[in-house]
């Protein structure tokens, strides 16, 4: 039957969604709490999106990875490689800061080649080719750098990580820009669900009732315009929040609503029945590898821009960080579920912890072990969950 008012049975059925999003909801109370509000401030909110971006940006690629089937060590190495290139190209040439982009950007490219072609075509595992591209990139961007720091770029460059929309619509003691900007996505995220929500009504999919489908959105535009009103109230806009919520829309379309993204997810479901059903492996998986590494290179663009400079250390444990996001956001480790969505809020639950300790004045080695710990737990969750779909099946 299409359509449910259980509340209960909703929650029940989406366990592994429903789950993180009131985990999430729970953590930010929790250090909204212990850190005196000091978390939900609008500065510090600012420099939260400033400070994680591209660790979220890893995630909306990682996860495709994982659903996949696959995984990937090496998007650390990635982003400190394509960051040197663009330091390279601008800092050491003197060349435009647009050009930086594009050369870390085709670097990126070139890396997703290397690597799609090792696990499509040759079948290596991707834990061994990843692993092998952590040491080699890691090798390669001492090897452009010469082993030193490039710094500072051009301030265009810089802006792409700082800067800020501000006063482009007025407003008395906010940015107006960024509640209109704001509001408009939340017009085009209501528009997505009641389109997906038409869908499974038509091939005649359960779906929750219509009350509680605009309940759920709801509170997410209140959540969201109470997002933006504190940004408002900051500096503004930040330029990379625009970035990243055009990837999130991209990538959640891309993954739900293509044939591509579809065949992602049967070929992490069941390898074997995918290439029976004439999905061409080698094609997807190549492709997968290519479009993490372009995120790769975006995050790496992103990350030298904020840090004003290319170092060979950069993008140490950035893998780790993303796929825990991935994980904690729901993709199951045997692939073929996941979520874009997903993964950002799992991403964020990690900076949430993170940026909650440091301002608590907890120090980094116990802020190691409480993430190591949400990890496993996380896993363990989804393990638990599979155990509770079979036995109830």
């Amino acid at each position: 039957m299409a359509g449910t008012s259980d509340i209960k049975e909703l929650l029940t059925r989406n366990l592994r969604q429903s789950g993180i999003y009131i985990a999430f909801v729970a953590i930010v109370l929790l250090f909204t709490i212990l850190t005196g509000g000091a978390l939900l401030s609008p500065g510090n909110l600012t420099n939260l999106v400033l400070q994680y971006s591209y660790i979220l940006i890893l995630a909306i690629g990682m996860v495709l990875i994982i659903v996949g089937g696959h995984i990937d060590l090496s998007v650390g190495s990635v982003v400190a490689l394509t960051g040197a290139v663009a330091a390279v190209v601008v800092i050491g040439n003197g060349l435009p800061w647009w050009l930086g982009v594009l050369a870390a950007l085709g670097t990126g490219v070139l890396v997703g080649l290397w690597q799609g072609f090792w696990v499509a075509f040759v079948g290596i595992p991707a834990f061994i080719v990843t692993l092998a591209g952590m040491l080699i990139f890691r090798g390669l961007t001492m090897q452009v750098l010469g082993n030193v720091s490039l710094s500072p770029f051009p301030p265009e460059y810089q802006y792409i990580s700082g800067g800020f929309l501000n006063g482009l619509l007025g407003g008395y003691g906010y940015d107006a820009f960024t509640l209109f900007l704001a509001a408009a996505l939340i017009v085009v995220f209501v528009i997505q669900q009641y389109r997906g929500r038409l869908a499974k009504l038509k091939y005649q999919q359960q779906v929750e009732a219509q009350w509680l489908f605009w309940l759920k959105n709801l509170l997410i535009a209140a959540v969201v315009m109470a997002f933006a009103w504190q940004l408002a109230h900051a500096r503004g806009l930040p330029v990379v929040l625009i970035l990243l919520a055009a990837l999130i829309l991209i990538y959640g379309f891309i993954s739900q609503r293509t044939i591509f993204g579809r065949h992602v997810y049967a070929m992490g479901g069941n390898l074997q029945a995918a290439q029976l059903s004439g999905v061409k492996t080698r094609r997807v998986n190549m492709l997968l590898f290519i479009n993490m590494g372009v995120l790769s290179a975006v995050a790496g663009i992103v990350y030298s821009a904020r840090s004003n400079s290319a170092q060979p250390g950069a993008g140490n444990m950035f893998e780790l960080d993303a796929i825990a996001a991935a994980f904690i956001g729901g993709a199951a480790v045997t692939g073929g579920i996941g979520k874009v969505q997903g993964a950002i809020i799992g991403g964020l639950i990690m900076a949430v912890m993170s940026n909650g300790m440091q301002i608590m004045g907890i120090d980094q080695s116990t802020q190691s072990v409480v993430r190591g710990v949400v990890l496993v737990l996380a896993v363990a969750f989804d393990v638990w969950n599979k155990k509770r779909a079979s036995a109830s099946s």
